[in-house]
This record gives structure tokens, C-alpha cells and sequence, in this order.
């Protein structure tokens, strides 16, 4: 009887980083094109926004005609309801109604690739991995960053953004079933150097965002990479890509930077692409060994 010859499933990790995550539209365009499968998905924050709407079917093409538009300013501000007083700077109603447009109702068990969302119970302090219910609601509820959105209830419990815990979430993917794991990490690199200029304008954000937020946003941006390099080296990945983006491409600005974002991440995973072809090769090899061997 003929054996069939197996191939390993391929996990892919999107980590969260705001418009810096619109790289992983490049990765998915690279990876679409080098044929390579995407068994399972797992996503944080903008990496978790972009993983919903790949598994509800939306194409490349879709995603990168999305960021695009929210490229320009008048559409990225269309977005922003200031919700003053509240328990975040943005009301979120309306990224609520952007993105329901692109997912509709669906649940996790109707999507087309097996997926989970990394969010944080804000009130006990532990990392949620959801995979199942409404998918709308859990992608607000892993972007609900702590002071600019407020948390989403789900189940009685207060969700917010998955990157306070898991970032760049490779352990969920693997526990999906994914054998060689991706994970894309899209977030500034610390430690790093930095110039006296540069460090005189770091993260001076515009109204609504008061003036400390600048610096609660630097520290944010160093607790969480450091948490990641903790977090990868004990969920192991297989492959961690980073694409390389300048500065300017920031979390909560570099929007009118989409088209440069796609591109970083389309030359991170072409670069990517050698040791991924070798990841899924060994499996292929062991296989037809054990075929010509007679299945020992």
C-alpha cells in the first residue's frame, strides 16, 4: 500500500507594535508567493488584528489595500473617537465599526485557518489565548492597549492588549498544533544605540496624547522587548524574523509609513525563506527514507 508522504504544519506567530505590524502583510505576501503554508496562526495586538482577518479569508492584496488607506491621514483620524475622562484616551467605537466591516460576525470555528489571539485578564494579571467565541471581540480585546482603549469584557473577565505578557506569541501557535513555528517580531530592538539629537525628540506625540505619554511609551516599548526575548527562549521558535524599520515607522504614528512597513517585512522573510525551505525539507527527507526502507 502506498504511503502518503507527510509534510510538518507551519505555525506563524504576528507580534503586536501598531503600525510597525503592517509588516507582517509583507510576510504573508512573501510567503504566499514562495508557496509556503500557513497551517496555523497565532497574533498579538496589530499581529493579532492582521492574523483574524487573514483567517476569516481576506487575501494579501485586501490586507495591503487596507493599510494603504490608513496611510492617509484624513482615513487614520476617521478613526479616532477621543474619549476624554474615560478609561482610555480613544472610545474605540469606531476601530469597533472598521473592523466589523472586515470580519463580520464570524466565530473562531467558522475561520479558514485555525487561530488564537493573545490577550491579558487585566484584573488577575495572566495571559488568555482565545480560540473560540465572537473573533471581532477578541481582536478588540488584544489591541485594547491600557490607557488609550479601554478593556473588553469577555466573559467576565477585563481584556486587554496581549503584549503586556506575550508580545510575539509563539507558544500559542505551537499549542494549536504547529510543528515548525514562525514568529514575526515587529518591535523596536533594545538595547540600541541612539544619537544626543535623536533622544532630545524621542516620542514627542501630538494632541490628544499628553506630554508624559512619551515617556510611559519608551518604557513600554523596553519592558516589552525584553519580556520577549524571555518569552522566545522558552517557547523556542523555530525562525524569529525582524523585519528592519527605521524610527520614523513608530508604533503610534508610523501609519503614513505603510507602504515602507509591507516592504520591510517582504525583504525580512525573502531573506527568511532559505531556512524555512530547510525547516520543512527534513521531514520530507525522513519520510521517503522510511519509504524506500520498507516504513521502518
Amino acid at each position: 500500500m502506498p504511503q502518503i508522504i507527510r509534510r510538518q504544519t507551519v505555525g506563524l506567530a504576528l507580534g503586536g507594535g501598531g503600525a510597525r505590524g503592517l509588516a507582517h502583510i509583507g510576510v504573508l505576501k512573501t510567503l504566499e508567493a514562495a508557496r509556503i503554508p500557513v497551517d496555523f496562526l497565532a497574533g498579538t495586538s496589530i499581529g493579532g488584528i492582521i492574523a483574524a482577518a487573514y483567517s476569516a479569508g481576506l487575501s494579501v492584496a485586501e490586507l495591503e489595500i487596507m493599510a494603504l488607506q490608513m496611510a492617509k491621514p484624513s482615513q487614520m483620524m476617521r478613526l479616532l473617537d477621543v474619549a476624554p475622562m474615560r478609561r482610555g484616551l480613544l472610545e474605540g467605537q469606531r476601530v469597533r465599526e472598521f473592523l466589523a466591516d472586515k470580519l463580520g460576525d464570524i466565530t473562531f470555528d467558522k475561520l479558514h485557518i485555525p487561530l488564537a489571539l493573545v490577550t491579558v485578564d487585566f484584573l488577575r494579571g495572566v495571559e488568555c489565548q482565545l480560540t473560540h467565541g465572537s473573533v471581532l471581540e477578541a481582536a478588540m480585546a488584544t489591541s485594547a492597549v491600557p490607557g488609550v482603549f479601554p478593556p473588553v469584557e469577555i466573559e467576565g473577565c477585563m481584556m486587554v492588549d496581549g503584549g503586556l505578557i506575550n508580545n510575539v506569541p509563539a507558544n500559542a501557535v505551537k499549542a494549536l498544533g504547529a510543528e515548525v513555528v514562525i514568529a514575526v517580531d515587529v518591535a523596536p530592538i533594545f538595547p540600541r544605540e541612539i544619537s544626543p539629537d535623536a533622544a532630545q525628540t524621542l516620542h514627542q506625540l501630538p494632541a490628544p496624547f499628553p506630554k508624559l505619554t512619551g515617556n510611559l511609551y519608551q518604557a513600554l516599548l523596553i519592558m516589552t522587548a525584553h519580556t520577549v526575548r524571555a518569552n522566545l527562549h522558552e517557547a523556542r521558535p523555530d525562525l524569529v524574523i525582524q523585519p528592519a524599520m527605521p524610527d520614523e515607522i513608530s508604533i503610534l504614528l508610523g501609519f503614513t509609513h505603510a507602504s515602507e512597513a509591507i516592504a520591510a517585512g517582504e525583504q525580512a522573510a525573502q531573506r527568511a525563506l532559505p531556512k524555512i525551505q530547510q525547516l520543512l525539507q527534513p521531514s520530507l527527507q525522513r519520510t521517503v527514507q522510511r519509504i524506500f526502507s520498507g516504513g521502518r
